[in-house]
């Protein structure tokens, strides 16, 4: 199980706003299977099978170009932990009980 965060950047669209560019890559996520993600401000969180995540940010990345950008700059950051099963959940609930008690381990 892996935790992908994923930018994609459409440049040369013309224009500032990119929301509908974003929702083009959103699209191919809701398609997918056995994945879950959360789309954040900055970026989209992506959690599932690292093989089947890198197929569905390749879709990303098309995504613009065929909405229309002449360029595409997509940031791909990978938490692919082998010793034990991660969640995006599992990392958010293990901050949040370190700040209730300091010092605690994973």
């Amino acid at each position: 199980m892996a935790i992908v965060e994923v930018t994609v950047i459409p440049l040369g669209t013309g224009g500032t706003s990119l929301s509908s560019f974003v929702a083009g890559c959103v699209r191919v996520l809701q398609q997918a299977n056995d994945i879950k993600y959360q789309l954040t401000p900055m970026g989209t969180i992506i959690e599932g099978e690292l093989t089947e995540i890198i197929k569905l940010v390749s879709q990303m990345h098309e995504q613009p170009f065929m909405a229309g950008a002449s360029r595409v700059n997509t940031i791909i950051r990978i938490d692919d932990r082998r010793d034990k099963k991660g969640t995006m959940k599992g990392k958010v609930s293990s901050v949040e009980a370190k700040l209730i008690t300091p010092g605690g381990t994973d």
